[in-house]
């Protein structure tokens, strides 16, 4: 694992349906979860094996607001990609749980086998066996 860990911070209007979701679909657990006001999620921290997100509601920061795909008028700002040791099962988990399906499951040229899609609120996630640190 790299020395200098990068843990992305995803922000989703209904962060705390989301944060089901991702636990549902993807397999992730609750580290961490503050309420915010309103019923909205100030700050939450969710592992994957030895990996981390942080999830949050939209927020207005002083470096400007916060937001998710929807917020974003449907388009996605960035991707994930997430290394799993059975990628086979973790698409017909994530598929089952609702999350759609954009690049089915692939085996790569460069070695691997992934596939791609989106959750409910539009974030794109990526899931193989190719690790690059291996």
């Amino acid at each position: 694992m790299p020395q200098c860990p990068i843990i992305p911070a995803l922000h989703y209007r209904d962060a705390r349906a989301m944060i089901d979701f991702l636990c549902r679909a993807f397999g992730f657990e609750r580290k961490a979860v503050h309420d915010g006001p309103d019923g909205t999620v100030a700050h939450a921290e969710l592992t994957l094996g030895g990996a981390m997100i942080m999830i949050g509601s939209p927020a207005d920061t002083p470096y400007g607001r916060l937001v998710g795909p929807i917020e974003a008028g449907g388009r996605a700002t960035m991707g994930l990609y997430v290394v799993v040791n059975d990628v086979d099962a973790h698409h017909d988990r994530a598929k089952a749980a609702g999350a759609t399906i954009e690049i089915p499951l692939t085996d790569q040229d460069y070695g691997g086998r992934d596939y791609t899609c989106r959750d409910p609120e539009g974030q794109v996630w990526s899931f193989g066996t190719y690790d690059p640190w291996r």
